[in-house]
Order: C-alpha cells, then structure tokens, then sequence
C-alpha cells in the first residue's frame, strides 16, 4: 500500500490550526486539538465530455470565464495551416463568430468570452501584432514590445499579462497590458514556454506553471504579485504543451501536457501546493483552456483533435476528523 509520502511527496504537517485553504486530500496533525484531520468534499470534481470544435487543430488557445462560456482562438492544422478561426463555446455547442484577422498559432489570449485579448503567436515567424475582441469582431490595437509566441496570458482586456515565450532569447521576458499599451515587467526567474495560466483577475496577480526550458520539461511554477515572480511549489508532474485556468493565483487548474508521451494529468493549485485530481478522459498536448476551479474547458490539441471536456469542480468542502474506531 502506497503511503502518504509516497502519493503526495511529503509527509503530514504538523499545524496549530487547521489551514484557511486545504486542497481536497490534503491530510495534516491538529497539535492543539491533538487529532488527524483532512479535507475533503461532500462530491469529486471530475471532467465530462462536451460538444467537439467545429474545427479541431493544435496550438490552440482560449479564455472565458467558465465551460459555458468560453472562446477557442487560433491555432494550426497540420502541417503548416494557420487559423485565424475564433469559437465560442455555450456549454452546449461551438459556434463559429469573428474570425482573428491575422491567421496564427500559440497566441498568448486572456480575458473572457465578449472582451478578450490575443497578442503574438507563430507562423512563419514570430509575431508582434495584438487584436481586441469584443464578442463579435477583432480590431487591431497596440503590438507588443517583442515578437513572439508559445506563451501564455492572463488577466481582463484592459489589465493583462503574457509570460515567457519562444524565441528562447525572449523565454523570460514578461509584457504587461494596460488597455492600451504593452510594458516590460519583471522577468521570470526561470526561462520557459508552453506553460499554463492562471489568474484572471488583473496584471497584478497571476500564477505559470510548467514548461519547455529549451531542454527539458520542468515542474517549476512561480507566482506574480504585480511587481516581481516568486518560485513557489512546484507542479507533481514536469510537463510543457499544457494548459490551465483560474481566477485568481491561489485557485487554478493545470491540466494535460507532454512529458514522453501525452498526459491526461490535472493538477490544483490553492496558493500552497499541487495536488493530482481526476485525469481528462483524453490525452493531449497543445490543447487550449479556459475557466475556473469550479467550472473549466479543455479543447482541442495535438495532432487536430476536435474533442472538448468540460470541468466541474468539488462540492462543497469540509474537514474531516480521523479517529481509529
């Protein structure tokens, strides 16, 4: 029988009082009550399938504030077609709107399904121009500082981020939007692409978790406070090519990836630490995401796939007391 150590990667803490945040099977020793206690929740979150894309492709991204609405922008079909194809999702259906007006891939969107932005991406080269979404059509308004793509973003239309990157020269460069120009900002301590979100909130908070270094996958997650990164707990797996959401940078989600093959692994993030949920019933890699803790999309990827999973977090939580009757 695995133990504790062995699934979570530490052993029980010894606190005074029970944590304000527990992620749900977080175990931990009460020393004033003189008890085990653990979280958990009155149902599991799980994934469920949803309506495919009306166009399945890779290098996808997306944003929206729930799995019933959301928006899938860009990507490419392979080998080399760039999308300039926008969808938004109901929580029944895609249906096509507002077509990008420069056709791309791994562009760095935030924001939600009517007031969105999309800055960068790749085609041939890399990218400067950044286009405005408001719920029906997109407009082209200030390029960022340096082209590039394979990055994520985070934040509302007009208060944004966009974090790393590729080319590897620009993979810890952070850009920040105020809604109507870009700004470098603090770097990354570690230099990466093709990380998750998460924080949608504004350009003062936001979490990047996972990764490409150039070399490796990495498990590496840091958190921004507005002014300069911190590296906080690291993801349980190493993975790049995935993606994530959430509201804020003390609740967000990381899901699929590639490490030597496409996982289906979700992780959640409370503020403190990582912790493994239940796995998409799919795969993939360079797939696009959007929503919450409680209410998240995940859609498209490598090689074009179509397909969609909608998340629904736990229920209601609660703390548990262990006894040994």
């Amino acid at each position: 029988m695995a133990t504790y150590k062995e699934i979570y990667g530490s052993t029980i803490e010894v606190v005074t009082s029970d944590p304000e945040n527990p992620v749900t099977g977080q175990i931990w020793y009460n020393s004033t009550d003189n008890v085990v206690k653990g979280a958990a929740v009155t149902t599991a979150g799980a994934w469920a399938t949803g309506a495919d894309l009306n166009t399945g492709r890779t290098n996808i991204a997306g944003c929206g504030v729930s799995n019933t609405a959301s928006i899938a922008v860009g990507g490419r079909i392979p080998p080399s077609s760039q999308q300039a194809v926008v969808e938004s999702y109901d929580g029944t259906s895609w249906t096509e709107v507002g077509d990008l007006n420069t056709a791309r891939n791994y562009i760095g969107v935030f924001g939600s399904s009517t007031a969105a932005i999309g800055a960068g991406g790749a085609t041939t080269v890399y990218q400067s121009v950044v286009e405005s979404w408001n719920g029906s059509s997109w407009s082209e308004v200030a390029d960022i500082n340096s082209a590039r793509g394979y990055m994520p973003g985070a934040g509302t239309q007009t208060s944004g981020l966009i974090m790393g990157g590729e080319p590897d020269t620009l993979d810890t460069l952070v850009e920040s939007w105020n809604g109507s120009s870009w700004t470098e900002v603090g770097d990354l301590n570690t230099g990466v692409r093709q990380s998750a979100r998460g924080g949608q909130v504004d350009n003062n908070s936001a979490i990047k978790a996972g990764g490409y270094t150039g070399t490796a996958a990495t498990a590496n997650a840091e958190e921004w406070n507005g002014t300069s990164w911190a590296e906080v707990s690291d993801l349980n797996t190493a993975r790049y090519s995935l993606n994530g959401d959430g509201a804020t940078s003390t609740a967000s989600l990381a899901f699929g990836g590639y490490t030597t093959a496409d996982v289906a692994i979700t992780e959640e993030w409370n503020g403190t630490s990582w912790t493994e949920i239940a796995d998409m019933s799919t795969a993939r890699n360079a797939l696009g995401g959007s929503g919450s803790t409680s209410s998240a999309l995940a859609f498209g990827g490598a090689p074009s796939l179509a397909t969609t999973e909608e998340w629904t977090g736990a229920g209601a939580p609660l703390t548990v007391t262990f006894t040994d009757s």
